[in-house]
């Protein structure tokens, strides 16, 4: 599997955007005449399907799909909604990142250019109590979106992630700014810029793309 064929896309919190963000990235690549599917590390709070899968599909304007009917785009569905880890020790199971790769893989394998792999909250969310999401994209080589919005404190959460992925040699190919919701306008455009700053003296080979705001 090439790495560069997985996007991972993470966020600096939870309700940051990334399942929006998601469908956006894939809307964008299709634009650009790429074949792309959507897929989901692990979904917790449902149950029989992962209701991020369906948004992702109903986004991009796409019904549900074969392979979302195989399980190949979410392979772990929990009941509960919490972090990875606990979800799964609720619902008596574990999540076996073997059976996440060979889902990815299988997915490459129908002929997909890129998948769009959203994780579950942040970079550091445990999926066991052992190995985090970090551990699970570094061990891949898997390159990053990284969504963030123009929020009070996403300077700083954002920079952190940043660190976390320099840290550990994860590439950030795009940093994704989410409009919505709407906040203070000053904040939000100073944060933006800050951030076009940030990223062309410390990370002049990552993208900073504008997702606007839904309506």
């Amino acid at each position: 599997m090439k790495q560069n064929n997985v996007l991972f896309v993470t966020g600096i919190d939870t309700n940051i955007g990334k399942t929006y963000a998601t469908a956006f990235l894939a809307d964008r690549l299709s634009s650009a005449g790429k074949k792309v599917i959507t897929q989901k590390l692990v979904q917790t709070g449902c149950v029989d399907s992962s209701e991020d899968i369906e948004a992702h599909r109903r986004l991009t304007g796409s019904p549900l799909i074969e392979e979302d009917r195989m399980g190949l785009t979410c392979p772990f569905i929990f009941s509960y909604p919490a972090s990875p880890h606990f979800a799964a020790e609720i619902d008596g199971r574990a999540v076996d990142c073997t059976i996440i790769d060979r889902a990815t893989e299988a997915l490459l394998a129908r002929g997909y250019d890129r998948v769009l792999l959203e994780g579950a909250g942040g970079l550091m969310v445990p999926i066991s109590k052992d190995y985090l999401t970090a551990d699970f994209v570094a061990d891949r080589s898997y390159p990053i979106a990284l969504v963030t919005s123009g929020r009070l404190g996403s300077i700083n959460h954002t920079l952190l992630n940043l660190e976390i992925c320099r840290h550990r040699g994860i590439a950030v190919e795009s940093v994704i700014y989410n409009l919505y919701p709407l906040t203070d306008e000053r904040i939000a455009a100073d944060t933006h810029d800050y951030l076009d700053y940030y990223l062309r003296q410390y990370h002049p080979e990552t993208e900073l793309i504008v997702m606007p705001a839904r309506s």
